[in-house]
């Protein structure tokens, strides 16, 4: 963990943080996530000092555990955290996190050792009644001690002897400095000598008093091994307790910690999702002293990142990469909580810094594909990749980095790469799990701006950074011109071509998106349509029974001789025609989601469509009405206008590209998928296209060549660049 802490630069940030703990501990906080979250917010509205400096007590507990005595001050280093206990219990906390507290219950023989210390740590004159006389005696024989020094100061007869009027202190014995001869006048022992001939001497008197006192001090000594013995009988057999409070103590040391962090610093706490998009508002990494906040979108699997040089595109890796790493410790950041959100993974890697070196004795780019291996045998992986195609020739590694991605992309790790080289972007751009993200450069004051614009591949601007930094105007230019216009222009055409593929790509889901509603609107009309068609068969039957009945009735009145009884029983038949009336179906209006609407004296908003129903919601209710009640509420929607359809223009558009590969092909089948490919191409008004072709045999490539010298609307065709595939592809004029 200390290696990606350093990677990421929050070395002073968890420096920082890890002042603010009561003692060292991993920053790991283990158990329910959601639950800490929650008691570290519960802090925000509770004003508390800070816990006591406590040691680590794992020896302690151990010694415990096997009937041994601890020192006074180690029981005093136990008996802190249960005091601080009783002070956050006093708070009377009103939450979550004040529950926990006042579950925590302190028995009464643990607070009666409590009560041994001062707020010193110092043992009180009242748990033992030998302590009074013992401390009495000790004052009084310092105090002889003070007055028999007094005493010697003012004797005339050593006044000549002193060097100093000083008590001196030598191997914490107090001490005379004396000249030669002092034997005369004094009785005493020398202790030691100075360079300057002169003696430290202890005199008999006060040496008299000095092992009274060392008989006091053992006695006292005896006294506090006794507390001490009875104090760890007593603490042995609540073992557990004392195991307990001190986890609980840690647990708390994290939440106040973390807190008191976001006071200081303004900073705000991510719960991280059951998910693993990144999306972050307002954020700025800890260690900028005037961050530009950063606004980024990676929920999809890999985000690519390009542009200009010292643009802040290793930063902002770093940035994703902090971020997600303080949000799985619950450690504050600064953002805006409210719009951002972070996933959950498993484990963090960061692939920045250059890994040859003398000791390991390995190449860059075989240390790279070191480090890459690793991660195919992992998954719920977020990494990070600082200049992706470092230490090797960047059209192989594009190639080979391009199947790579891919590959850990299928096994679920997500991925922030940084690039220089347009050649793997371009080879990504078409893929819906990348992201495509520019370092913006402000090109009239020819400064990068550090920030970034999704969606669009970004140029590296390496002449202008060149001169931004002392490079002489006269060494750029002839670079330029060794560059050459026509790279320039492949540069932008690559450049082009990612941002059309976005732009397709988006019309292409919004195209989806309208065909799938259209379709559930035609599933709708269908079901009508039965629904309709099941009523219309029945109402024939009904009227064919009818009918049936009218015409036997007027065939029973043919057979009748009275014409009395014939017309009544005609008048019969013709009561049951009437019966045959139909009535003209209601015109049900055609409805929407979404369209406000009036039942009955309610009004609402359909929310769901079926044949014949509607669910609409009313004041928070949802009702299910039939579609033939419902009437429209306030204006009804405009029609939308009718777009203009050109069928084959989109069609090119959504198929078209820059780039052609042919590996692999026998020369037919390339031809066939050439020649589509450069009908797109036109239609979709491209200038320059670049096949691919490779070298192999040369037949491929032979018969490429053959097609383009006859093809109408090639303008001409030349080998591409050695940076875009050189022999083996073929820059087409159009």
């Amino acid at each position: 963990m200390s290696r990606l802490i350093k990677q990421l630069d929050l070395v002073g940030y968890i420096g920082r943080f890890e002042g603010l703990l009561a003692r060292p501990k991993p920053l790991y906080l283990e158990g329910d996530r959601a639950l800490h979250y929650r008691f570290i917010r519960a802090l925000e509205s509770v004003e508390f000092k800070s816990p006591p400096k406590v040691k680590n007590l794992d020896d302690v507990w151990m010694r415990l555990s096997k009937q041994g005595t601890l020192r006074l001050d180690e029981i005093f280093e136990a008996v802190k955290i249960v005091r601080y206990f009783g002070y956050l219990k006093r708070l009377k906390i009103e939450n979550e996190l004040g529950a926990w507290l006042n579950e925590i219950e302190i028995p009464e023989p643990i607070r009666e050792i409590e009560k041994i210390f001062d707020d010193k740590g110092e043992v009180l004159e009242s748990v033992d009644e030998r302590l009074a006389s013992l401390k009495a005696a000790m004052k009084q024989n310092r105090d002889a001690i003070r007055q028999t020094l007094s005493r010697m100061f003012n004797n005339a007869k050593l006044i000549p002897y002193l060097v100093d009027r000083q008590i001196h202190y030598v191997n914490d014995e107090e001490a005379l400095l004396v000249r030669g001869g002092f034997n005369h006048v004094l009785k005493g022992t020398v202790i030691g000598r100075t360079s300057g001939g002169f003696f430290y001497v202890i005199p008999d008197a006060i040496g008299k008093l000095k092992e009274k006192e060392a008989g006091i001090v053992s006695r006292l000594e005896e006294v506090y091994d006794d507390i001490a013995k009875r104090s760890s009988s007593v603490m042995a057999g609540w073992l557990k307790f004392w195991r307990f409070i001190d986890k609980a103590f840690d647990r708390f040391d994290h939440y106040q910690a973390r807190m008191q962090m976001a006071r200081l610093e303004d900073l705000s706490f991510v719960l991280p999702g059951n998910h693993d998009a990144i999306k972050l508002a307002d954020f700025a990494h800890p260690a900028l002293s005037h961050p530009k906040p950063v606004t980024i979108d990676f929920s999809k699997d890999v985000l690519m990142i390009t542009g200009v040089n010292a643009g802040g595109k290793t930063m902002l890796l770093k940035s994703i990469l902090a971020s997600a790493w303080m949000a799985k410790y619950l450690l504050p950041m600064k953002c805006d909580a409210k719009k951002s959100r972070i996933g959950s993974f498993k484990h963090i890697e960061a692939i920045i810094e250059d890994p040859q070196n003398v000791k390991n004795d390995i190449s860059t780019f075989a240390g790279r594909m070191r480090q890459f291996s690793k991660l195919f045998g992992m998954n719920g992986v977020l990494v990070g990749v600082d200049e992706i195609e470092l230490g090797t020739d960047s059209d192989e590694a594009a190639s080979l980095f391009k199947v790579m991605i891919e590959e850990l992309m299928h096994r679920k790790v997500k991925i922030v790469i940084t690039t220089h080289h347009k050649r793997l972007a371009a080879m990504m751009a078409g893929d819906n799990r990348v992201e495509l993200v520019a370092a913006v450069y402000d090109e009239k004051n020819q400064v990068p701006t550090y920030t970034f614009l999704q969606g669009i591949i970004g140029k590296s601007y390496a002449f202008e950074t060149a001169e931004r930094y002392g490079v002489p105007r006269n060494i750029v230019a002839k670079a330029r011109v060794e560059y050459g216009e026509d790279k320039e222009r492949l540069n932008e055409l690559i450049e082009r071509s990612s941002t059309l593929e976005k732009e397709l790509r988006e019309k292409r889901e919004a195209l989806e998106k309208e065909i799938e509603a259209l379709e559930k609107e035609k599933e709708r009309y269908k079901e009508l349509n039965d629904t309709l068609e099941a009523e219309l068969y029945a109402k024939k039957r009904e009227l064919e029974k009818i009918y049936e009945e009218a015409t036997k009735q007027a065939r029973e009145a043919l057979k009748m001789k009275d014409e009395r009884q014939i017309h009544r029983q005609l008048g019969r038949a013709h009561k049951t025609v009437q019966k045959a009336k139909i009535e003209a179906p209601k015109r049900i209006e055609k409805f929407s989601v979404g369209d406000m609407v009036k039942y009955r004296k309610n009004r609402g908003k359909i929310i769901a469509l079926k044949a014949k129903e509607a669910t609409i919601e009313v004041e928070g209710m949802k009702l299910r009405v039939p579609l033939s009640e419902l009437k429209r509420s306030g204006n009804p929607p405009k029609a939308p206008k009718r777009k203009q359809t050109t069928v084959t223009l989109e069609r090119a558009q959504a198929t078209a590209g820059v780039k052609l590969d042919l590996h692999g092909l026998r020369a037919e089948e390339a031809i066939e998928k050439l020649d589509k490919f450069l009908s797109d191409a036109l239609l979709a008004g491209f200038d320059e296209v670049l096949v691919y072709h490779g070298i192999g045999t040369g037949k491929l490539a032979h018969a490429v060549r053959e097609f383009l010298k006859k093809h109408p609307s090639v303008k001409g065709y030349s080998d591409a660049p050695q940076h875009m595939g050189g022999f083996g592809a073929t820059v087409v004029e159009l």
